[in-house]
């Protein structure tokens, strides 16, 4: 009877050490691999912050600014005022053409402040040399391999030079980047950064006032 109770006793006793021994096992386990996940979940945010970080410095070079920014006050005055003529043009009629638009331009005198805002060649001279970010849509004017777009104007709506006359040109920035945009639809919105130059260049379809050396673009979304 006691060797028996004692078999007993004694088997109680190894079974109760052979699950201290698989729990010390599988406490053993789960530490390394909280400690992995740990160690992995470090190395993440380390380089998330530091990509973070660098995307803000990246981006802390380049100053958002508006279209109206590149106008001189009084272009901008009088755009803000345009003349009384104007609501007397009905919408689709022969004065509303773009043919007509342009005769307006062309036959513009001396005292119609309007008109000669409308092609206006004056720049914002301190803008020269700036790194800016702007929004606005692209207007192609030359391609690589028939995909992607080398060179084009940067206007602040959509159809303009095209479906509808250009604006002045200091709200047109003519923009080389040799890399290329892939342009998939007229209709999308980019922002661009780089630096902006006070240079005129005459194209065919309108003329800038402004260039700029692309440094990178990004599908517009409001900040």
């Amino acid at each position: 009877f006691f060797f028996s109770s004692r078999r007993r006793h004694t088997r109680y006793i190894g079974d109760w050490s052979s699950d201290v021994c698989s729990s010390d096992l599988y406490l053993v386990k789960v530490t390394k691999q909280v400690s992995r996940i740990m160690s992995n979940l470090k190395i993440w945010i380390t380089s998330f912050l530091l990509a973070f970080n660098c995307s803000i410095a990246f981006g802390a070079q380049y100053n958002t600014i508006e279209w109206i920014d590149l106008l001189p006050p009084d272009d901008l005055e009088a755009l803000l005022n345009p003349p009384e003529y104007l609501a007397e043009i009905e919408d689709g009629s022969p004065e509303d053409s773009i043919q007509s638009q342009l005769r307006n331009k062309v036959k513009a005198n001396a005292d119609d402040r309007y008109q000669q805002a409308l092609q206006s060649e004056k720049i914002v001279a301190s803008m020269d040399g700036e790194k800016i970010r702007i929004p606005g849509f692209i207007v192609p004017l030359e391609f690589e391999n028939e995909e992607m777009v080398i060179q084009f104007f940067f206007v602040p709506f959509f159809g303009a030079c095209l479906h509808l006359p250009p604006p002045p040109p200091n709200q047109i920035i003519l923009v080389d980047f040799p890399e290329g945009v892939p342009l998939k639809s007229l209709y999308t919105a980019f922002w661009i950064s780089g630096e902006l130059k006070t240079s005129l260049v005459e194209k065919d379809i309108a003329t800038a006032a402004y260039t700029m050396t692309m440094d990178l673009y990004e599908v517009y979304r409001d900040d």
